[in-house]
């Protein structure tokens, strides 16, 4: 890299705009949607989609709700005019959906993509030319007039060839390619131009398309030119302002909601983002995004991993996993800090009486996306105690303490450390059933059976078998209550002196099949925290296990 980049680079200039509106605007409606993935999505993939593929991925832009489709390149080859002819003949074009063909400024190109889209009920012919001073210096070596005259010329022969075809309900579209780097004022020159031929009306607006062919300087700097052009289009109320943001800075979604406050209104853009060079705006990232505002988009996404699988197949190119709302990672916490806010936004949605989405590092519901909660939060060796806790609760529903998921951890960190990868749900539950000697066979202490009665004085009397080692052995106590009596039994038949600090339980499900947990704080006779839990279908038994369980951690 140069260590003066200036001679070499220049900052973008500033647009002259000092009373600029949308700064203090808020989007509060979707725009007006097009899926550009059947034509600048297909040009950008190293194999482009045959017929087969761009049908289902049709199929996926109807289903979630694309109204506008712009298909193909009908001029570009047999394969994209016989797609565009049979998908109009198909039969399976919605009427409320409009297909939309892109030509360049060239007679026979034009003519080519209105007899690709001949006999459909509506239709959307899109014409464009380079205007900006670097294609017209540079690529064509032409002048303003002579650029001027191209988009002029191919409107006249949009015109006509729509008038041979009055059948179909035509509308037109044009766009100042490379519009982003081009002088404002002339692009606003070559619209007019080309409006003073098509004679739109407020009733049928031409749509005219204003991209950031190359993406050249920050987003507020395209929105300046948004308002600006809209500002100083004659006749502005028989246009659609229509924006193509690419993303070679990194911002094209950040373009294009900017570009909506300033006055667009409608958006072009890839699902996911495909596109040339660093892709396109990204529908998905910009329609959620609006989502997460309390505005319906008017796309549906709801089951977001399906629609992920479509494109992944029809492109041959995976969604990244950090893709904003779509990756496989983005509703995922691996970090202890963040693992424990999002469990506490949890339990918070749970007990309080309201409606508004709260959890913390989750801007929209995994759910309202069709994503459930089981991989919002992992475990590897940077997670903390929330994330294993959690994990744990949704896998097997146990909550344990919060004192004890603190004593669970070292236990987790251990095994995270040793393994050298992410813990799965399986991993953690093994860890906890060792810890704790749950449900394992390898314990020095096992229940067999017991009784529970009571004194004549109120005591509890505690009375059953025990196996020790493998062996069994007839044991009792007695207590104040069931725990108190099995504690006096352990210290009485095996010397051990377990002394209670705290004991919780729950449920584990519901109805008549639910089970019990029982977690049992213990304190033992070196003053050390020692930690037992049982579970079982009757409580009672479940915290006769939780002392046992304490007592194998007592003797390890």
């Amino acid at each position: 890299m140069l260590s003066q980049p200036s001679n070499k680079y220049q900052a973008f200039p500033q647009i002259n705009l000092p009373d600029r509106q949308w700064p203090s605007r808020t989007i509060t409606a979707p725009p007006r949607w097009l899926s550009t993935d059947l034509r600048d999505g297909n040009q950008s993939i190293i194999d482009p989609m045959d017929a087969v593929k761009k049908n289902r991925f049709f199929d996926l832009l109807i289903e979630i709700g694309v109204k506008e489709i712009e298909v193909g390149f009908p001029s570009a080859g047999a394969t994209e005019f016989d797609f565009i002819q049979g998908l109009v003949r198909s039969g399976k074009v919605p009427l409320d959906v409009k297909l939309q063909v892109l030509t360049q400024s060239r007679e026979d190109l034009i003519r080519t993509s209105f007899e690709s889209v001949e006999g459909a009920h509506s239709a959307i012919v899109h014409l464009y030319n380079a205007v900006s001073p670097a294609w017209r210096n540079i690529v064509f070596r032409m002048s303003k007039d002579e650029v001027r005259n191209i988009a002029k010329t191919g409107a006249q022969i949009m015109r006509d060839e729509a008038a041979k075809r009055p059948d179909t309900d035509w509308h037109f579209q044009y766009s100042p390619e490379t519009f982003s780097t081009a002088e404002l004022d002339f692009s606003i020159a070559v619209c007019e131009e080309v409006m003073g031929v098509l004679q739109p009306t407020p009733e049928k607006p031409i749509i005219l398309n204003l991209p950031a062919t190359v993406e050249a300087a920050t987003p507020n700097i395209y929105a300046d030119q948004i308002e600006y052009f809209c500002r100083n289009l004659p006749n502005r109320e028989s246009a659609v302002i229509s924006l193509h943001t690419h993303n070679d800075r990194g911002t094209g979604v950040a373009a294009a909601e900017l570009g909506i406050m300033a006055g667009a209104d409608r958006v072009e853009g890839c699902l996911f983002g495909n596109g040339e060079r660093t892709g396109n705006c990204c529908l998905v990232t910009v329609a959620l995004n609006m989502y997460t505002q309390g505005i319906d988009p008017g796309l549906d996404f709801s089951d977001i991993d399906r629609v992920i699988e479509t494109v992944e197949y029809c492109n041959d190119i995976p969604v990244h996993q950090r893709h904003p709302y779509g990756g496989e990672l983005v509703f995922t916490a691996f970090s202890g800090s963040h693992q424990d806010a999002i469990k506490k936004g949890f339990a918070a949605s749970e007990t309080q009486n309201d409606a508004l989405w709260r959890v913390p590092y989750l801007p929209i519901d995994p759910a309202d996306l069709g994503r459930d909660y089981e991989a919002v939060i992992r475990v590897n060796s940077q997670s903390g105690k929330g994330g294993f806790a959690w994990v744990l609760e949704q896998d097997q529903g146990l909550k344990l303490p919060k004192k004890m998921q603190a004593d669970f951890s070292r236990h987790v960190q251990h095994l995270a450390d040793d393994l050298g990868r992410e813990l799965d749900a399986h991993d953690i539950w093994g860890a906890f059933q060792n810890a704790y000697h749950v449900q394992t066979e390898n314990k020095h202490f096992q229940l067999v059976d017991y009784e529970e009665s009571r004194a004549s004085d109120g005591t509890r009397i505690f009375a059953g078998t025990i196996a020790v080692k493998g062996e069994e052995q007839r044991v009792s106590g007695r207590g104040n209550g069931l725990i108190s009596s099995v504690l006096s039994t352990i210290e009485e038949s095996f010397g051990l002196d377990l002394q209670i600090r705290d004991y919780t339980e729950h449920a584990l499900g519901s109805g008549r099949d639910a089970r019990a947990a029982a977690y049992l704080e213990c304190e033992g006779a070196d003053g050390a925290t020692i930690w037992g839990v049982g579970i079982d279908e009757d409580v009672a038994t479940a915290s006769v296990r939780a002392v046992l369980s304490a007592a194998n951690s007592a003797v390890r």
